[in-house]
């Protein structure tokens, strides 16, 4: 199975593909517009079967760009997978931690060791589009002055050295990752307990609260919301929630039972809930 991912080959998603597809190819792309595109019935850009795409983060929250592609394209979500975060110091084969001082990664897992950046002063952090990228650029700049924070796959396919391991503040560091097929194509698991799904409301009081009412009324038990503005029309939203379901028949009743409050019900997928495995 070929499976798009947003990034480099070792950075999480790649990780996060190889659990859902053990026997996977990986198809990096630079924009997550890409991935999306490349499920298309008729891309150009590559001939893959999926996608594997971060959806929330336990520290940094929400994807927000990666809901409003899920709703923008005919896909649909089959699996998930959690994905435990360790960042760690990367640099080229014979560099010191004591020598490093710029460090390059993604905004958000910069953001996710700035007690150890604070740690070491002479160290200046650098903003870079992907984690693995941070670690491929290593062998391009040739100096062992520079690091990258990323995953200990990065480290093994740029060849490069791990210096400090598990340097991230918080251990409770888990992203949620989503499997998307074409919604033609897509098989939901028979033993599918959790569904995603998004809908608008009318923009008058009350219509949110009906809507929930409706999955309250069932016994579904709702895990998620979010919100996202409608493009074109302000102040009103596009609501994105997973519930725990029992079985397939109870999303199909929460979905029904949605279409009587709601303008738009689109199911984004029917899936297995990922277990969350304590840090260690």
């Amino acid at each position: 199975m070929k499976i798009a991912i947003q990034g480099e080959p070792g950075s999480f998603s790649h990780e996060a593909a190889l659990k859902l597809v053990p026997d996977a190819e990986i198809v990096p792309c630079a924009l997550s517009a890409e991935v999306f595109a490349a499920l298309a019935p008729s891309s150009g850009i590559a001939n893959v079967d999926a996608a594997v795409i971060p959806i929330e983060n336990s520290l940094a929250g929400s994807v927000l760009e990666h809901f409003d592609l899920l709703l923008e394209h005919d896909v649909k979500v089959t699996a998930e997978t959690l994905l435990r975060i360790r960042h760690n110091l990367i640099a080229r084969s014979g560099a010191a931690t004591g020598e490093i001082d710029r460090v390059f990664s993604h905004p958000v897992a910069l953001a996710q060791c700035r007690r150890f950046l604070a740690a070491h002063p002479r160290m200046e952090a650098f903003a870079f589009y992907d984690t693995a990228g941070s670690v491929k650029q290593l062998a391009e700049l040739g100096d062992l002055h520079v690091a990258g924070i990323a995953s200990q796959a990065a480290a093994r396919h740029y060849g490069a050295v791990v210096l400090e391991t598990d340097i991230e503040d918080n251990p409770e560091n888990y992203t949620r990752f989503f499997l998307v097929r074409r919604a033609a194509e897509a098989e939901f698991d028979p033993d599918a307990n959790k569904i995603s799904v998004a809908f608008s409301v009318e923009h008058r009081p009350g219509s949110l609260a009906g809507a929930l009412n409706e999955l309250s009324a069932l016994g579904t038990n709702l895990t998620k919301i979010e919100s996202r503005p409608v493009h074109g029309k302000p102040w009103e939203y596009v609501f994105y929630v997973d519930c725990q379901i029992g079985s397939g028949d109870e999303g199909s009743r929460a979905l029904a039972a949605l279409g009587r409050h709601c303008g738009m019900v689109k199911e984004l997928g029917r899936y297995r809930e990922a277990r969350q495995v304590a840090a260690g």
